[in-house]
């Protein structure tokens, strides 16, 4: 598959890197975001969901695991998004003889999310927030978004800070027949 590495040095120009790739989205489609606190993956996420038309605010689901939004897709025909952060997902509780895929989707069943996840409906997309450790449990075909910034040190101040300002790096991961012609 073809990996393409694309810059956002603003985060107007990350949401609008998410509103090229809604544009090309359908029913069905995993999308799985990746990368450290304050890179821009909820930037990104609100760019995706404005490209899906979506009017409802896009914030991190941080707490409440998953929200649920609709919109249109660039064909007119009606989109349903499910923007996941897997961030307190897969915790240490193990039942004996569990290993990390099973605890997370015990997890997701929990919450609901697991048949959405594993086999989406004809108009739904998922969106998912640090599902890189889900990746290969959930879906053989997904698009795999990396999101990179750079650590900027303060001539002043020798300790790297993470900082709003500053190129960011996107790296897209087609994975299955599904991406094999994406391109942005």
């Amino acid at each position: 598959m073809n990996k393409q590495v694309i810059e956002a040095p603003t985060s107007e120009a990350m949401q609008e890197l998410g509103k090229r790739v809604a544009s090309q989205m359908q029913g069905g489609d995993v999308l799985l975001l990746s990368g450290p606190l304050g890179a821009g993956k909820t930037t990104f996420a609100q760019g995706f969901g404005a490209g899906l038309g979506i009017t409802e605010p896009i914030v991190s689901p941080t707490f409440t695991i998953a929200r649920e939004l609709n919109g249109r897709f660039a064909n007119g025909e009606p989109a349903h998004l499910i923007h996941v952060d897997a961030y307190r997902l897969g915790g240490s509780s193990y039942a004996p003889g569990q290993d990390a895929i099973g605890r997370l989707l015990d997890e997701l069943e929990s919450l609901g999310l697991d048949e959405e996840l594993e086999d989406p409906s004809e108009n739904t997309v998922i969106l998912m927030e640090w599902g890189e450790q889900m990746a290969t449990a959930l879906a053989s075909e997904r698009l795999e978004i990396h999101i990179d910034r750079p650590l900027e040190h303060a001539q002043d101040e020798p300790s790297a800070e993470l900082t709003s300002n500053g190129m960011r790096t996107v790296t897209f991961v087609p994975v299955g027949a599904r991406w094999k012609n994406f391109n942005l």
